[in-house]
């Protein structure tokens, strides 16, 4: 009867429902293993796909005093076993510090339940450390490791109150208390729990219930094998279920098997088999539905991972590479690269995750205080999970990269069908593309690899870059954008340079330089500085041209074309033709950020929309003016916006096929007012630029068909690892590059051909010079740009309020009739 009304609960849980409590006590007669543990793998599969999670974290027992006297426990010491009652704060925050050199992403605070109401010594320490209780000192300690290591606490401190939980969430990202049973008669003389006050379910209910009235991020669990039937395992799990129905603060329940420990009243109790493991996992699937992580401790069923997966857990539990399990010291955490090959060989990818789930992360502010948000947001990837290596955006680093085991990927993936549509040339959903974006692991790499072999097949093996200067008139800008550390205004004085603003002949001496080294093309963009119109751009487009009559112009994002028109009172095509006549030959596609009104709204308030961008772009295209296109990604979005900027260019070129090339321009943080005041991520992780560039190839393909990748942003490692992802372009030389450096990446001004060509030559590509619109430099250019001649120094004049070229003060001073026209 049971084993009948699994597949209709299975698909009533699928579609959106729950069992209720009656049926499912019915479970625990159920006696089909096979049946029962299929039914929680696909509820499972169905939420979490092939990922199976864990944590890398360090251990801090802060003390293993503790009140209670549980029968199976050799964590708990009395004083005269402990060299102190509590770790010191050096202690502490040498534990923090080796794992972050580790690649620990968070510290477990586990100690036990208040020794200070039961041992003299613990009053006596606290009182010599400053602190009345064991929460205070613990609060103290949680809150340097935070913000003197970066590490992500997780506290597991007993029972507490509501006050005390609220205090701790302050400097926590999580908290956490196994219920272990719901049983009242193991509290009862003879039970495990006899003597134990903390472990009477009600108390611990109590809570989880205070947790989940605070806002607390929430870990709980049972512990299997005390003396409890599997039906009071069904009624824990109940309680557990009734409090998250209420809250929805818990994001994970474990089931932990008990383990039998030598000198303990206890020790020869038999544990729980496989089995009777396995049924509890897939009853607790059951219970929580598909979207619930369901955690077993690996280090405790070494010999049984994939049973484990298979029955329905998706992660693992914190794994340390620097601390022992304090509480089962007899059980070695296994080695994260183990951990990983076992889990690849049940089918599922290994996945690094913070001490708090995505699933929160989505109304973080909600959840979680300002100091541990603003930590966790500089470890969190765009999907939710942690970075899996050191590697950030402009910088250099180096140290533990997460283990890649590769599973077997099932055909039906839905990453798979997205790439054999790409592969076939049909377009792609933007379901689809955030499939190819969550791929990790070996999933990743077949992503990457179908884009290379999609880039070979397209425009073959030679690497193109340009030999091109960035001029960037002035920095001063009217705007705040929230990303941007390059601009001045009165909001930006304390960001890096001071507000300049270029003399013509100074922008003339650069046009001229550039071309002296080589130079085909001039980049030249710059800030929205109150007092420049539209004239502003046609006279620096008039000096770039009457400096060197044949440099490709190459300028003015859509922003600073739409300013200059309104400016006017002209439309955008009228001064697109304006500043074409005067010299223009193409525009930068900057300004695009992420082209979703919903990220613009917080990132770039009072810029272009989105759709104000793709109108002048678009009639840029109808007027013969190619442009780039980008994406400024990993700062507050999410792939569902990475996907729909990734469609609207494609329609876009599909129209018009104007762009030339596309260039992922990854989010560069370290000095960003955004980042600086906690408000975002420390840009994308390595695997997800590069799986920008892979994903671009697949979804653009065959409309766009150049993927330029940002060597001042991605370093030589990235740049190769996306030349081998799908890119085909290695961008400019850049020779004066400044908005990225002042951003804060450290990879240089300038990337001279020499080093262009060696960095291409490593991703086993052939180099070739281009022109802006991919043509062939004459020879002569070429052979200057590889013996170009140091950079003279440069000239920045300071900004006044006036600007130099073509400002408003200037075209005020113009008879009426004369100020929609340029100066003669």
């Amino acid at each position: 009867m049971i084993e009948l009304s699994l597949s209709q609960w299975t698909r009533r849980l699928l579609e959106g429902g729950r069992l209720d409590d009656a049926e499912l006590r019915m479970l625990a007669d159920c006696r089909d293993l096979q049946a029962l543990t299929g039914a929680a793998g696909a509820l499972r599969d169905h939420a979490h796909g092939d990922r199976v999670s864990v944590s890398r974290k360090v251990f801090i027992p802060l003390t293993q005093l503790c009140r209670d006297v549980c029968h199976y426990c050799t964590f708990a010491k009395a004083p005269r076993h402990c060299r102190a009652a509590y770790l010191r704060p050096d202690e502490v925050l040498d534990i923090a510090r080796r794992g972050v050199a580790a690649g620990c992403d968070e510290a477990l605070f586990t100690l036990g339940d208040k020794p200070e109401l039961r041992y003299a010594l613990a009053r006596e320490e606290l009182r010599a450390l400053g602190h009345e209780t064991t929460v205070g000192y613990l609060r103290q300690m949680a809150e340097r490791v935070l913000r003197e290591t970066g590490l992500l606490p997780h506290i597991n401190a007993g029972v507490m109150s509501e006050d005390e939980i609220r205090s701790l969430r302050e400097v926590s990202v999580s908290q956490g208390i196994m219920l272990e049973t719901a049983s009242e008669r193991l509290s009862a003389r003879g039970g495990p729990h006899f003597g134990s006050p903390d472990k009477h379910p009600a108390v611990r209910l109590e809570t989880i219930d205070a947790a989940g009235r605070a806002r607390v991020p929430f870990t709980s669990g049972i512990l299997i094998g005390i003396g409890e039937t599997r039906a009071e395992r069904i009624d824990a799990l109940l309680a557990l279920r009734a409090l998250h129905e209420r809250h929805g603060h818990i994001q994970e329940i474990i089931v932990q098997n008990f383990r039998a420990k030598p000198g303990t009243k206890m020790a020869n109790a038999a544990e729980p088999d496989l089995d009777d493991q396995l049924w509890t996992i897939a009853v607790a699937r059951l219970v929580f539905g598909p979207v619930m992580a369901i955690q077993s401790p690996p280090n405790l069923r070494a010999d049984g991972l994939a049973p484990l997966i298979d029955a329905g857990i998706n992660d693992w539990g914190g794994v340390s590479p620097v601390t022992p399990d304090h509480v089962n010291p007899e059980a070695p955490w296994p080695e994260l690269e183990r951990l990983a090959e076992e889990t690849a060989r049940a089918g599922k990818t290994l996945v690094p995750r913070l001490a708090i789930y995505s699933a929160l992360l989505e109304k973080a502010s909600d959840w979680l205080a300002p100091a541990p948000l603003q930590a966790v947001l500089r470890r969190q990837d765009t999907g939710g999970l942690a970075h899996e290596s050191p590697w950030r955006v402009g910088k250099e680093e180096s140290g533990h990269d997460f283990p890649v085991s590769a599973p077997a990927i099932a055909s039906s993936s839905p990453a798979v069908a997205a790439i054999d549509a790409a592969i076939a040339g049909r377009p792609l959903g933007g379901a689809q593309i955030v499939d190819l974006f969550e791929a990790r692991g070996a999933m990743a790499e077949t992503v990457a690899q179908a884009a290379d072999h999609l880039r070979r097949e397209r425009v073959g093996d030679t690497v193109r870059y340009v030999v091109t200067r960035n001029i960037n008139y002035t920095n001063v800008c009217t705007y705040a954008c929230t990303f941007c550390a390059f601009s001045k205004g009165r909001m930006a004085e304390h960001l890096r340079g001071r507000p300049y603003d270029l003399e013509p002949a100074e922008i003339a001496r650069r046009v001229q330089e550039a071309w002296e080294r080589g130079g085909v093309e001039v980049c030249m963009q710059g800030g929205i500085h109150p007092d420049y119109t539209g004239n502003t751009y046609l006279e620096i487009c008039r000096i770039a041209k009457q400096a060197v009559p044949e440099i490709h112009v190459h300028a003015f994002s859509p922003l600073e074309v739409h300013h200059g028109a309104t400016s006017l009172g002209l439309s955008v095509r009228d001064f697109l033709l304006r500043l074409k006549e005067a010299g223009l030959g193409s525009l930068p596609g900057t300004a695009a950020e992420i082209l979703h009104d919903e990220v613009r709204e917080r990132l770039c308030a009072g810029k272009l929309t989105t759709s104000q961008w793709l109108e002048v772009v678009e009639t840029a295209h109808g007027l013969g003016l190619r442009t780039t296109a980008t994406i400024m990604f990993g700062h507050i979005e999410r792939y569902e916006h990475w996907a729909h900027h990734l469609l609207l260019i494609r329609a876009l070129q599909e129209r018009t096929g104007g762009f030339t090339e596309f260039v992922p321009l990854p989010f560069v943080h370290m000095e960003a007012p955004v980042y600086l005041r906690g408000g975002a991520r420390q840009g994308p992780s390595l695997r997800e630029a590069i799986a920008m560039h892979a994903v671009s190839r697949l979804v653009l393909d065959p409309v766009i068909t150049n993927i330029q990748v940002s060597w001042v942003k991605m370093g030589h490692e990235g740049a190769v690892a996306a030349l081998n992802a799908g890119a085909n372009d290695l961008g400019g030389v850049l020779m004066d590059e400044s908005i990225s450096r002042a951003a804060g990446t450290v990879h240089g001004q300038e990337f001279p051909p020499h080093r262009m060509e060696e960095t291409i030559r490593v991703a086993g590509r052939i180099p070739q010079q281009r022109t802006t619109l991919y043509g062939t430099p004459a020879q002569a250019q070429q052979n200057r740009a590889r013996q170009a001649a140091p950079l003279a120094e440069k000239v920045q004049s300071p900004a006044s309020k006036y600007a130099r070229i073509g400002g408003r003060k200037a075209l005020a001073e113009l008879p009426r009739a004369e100020r929609r026209l340029e100066p003669t």
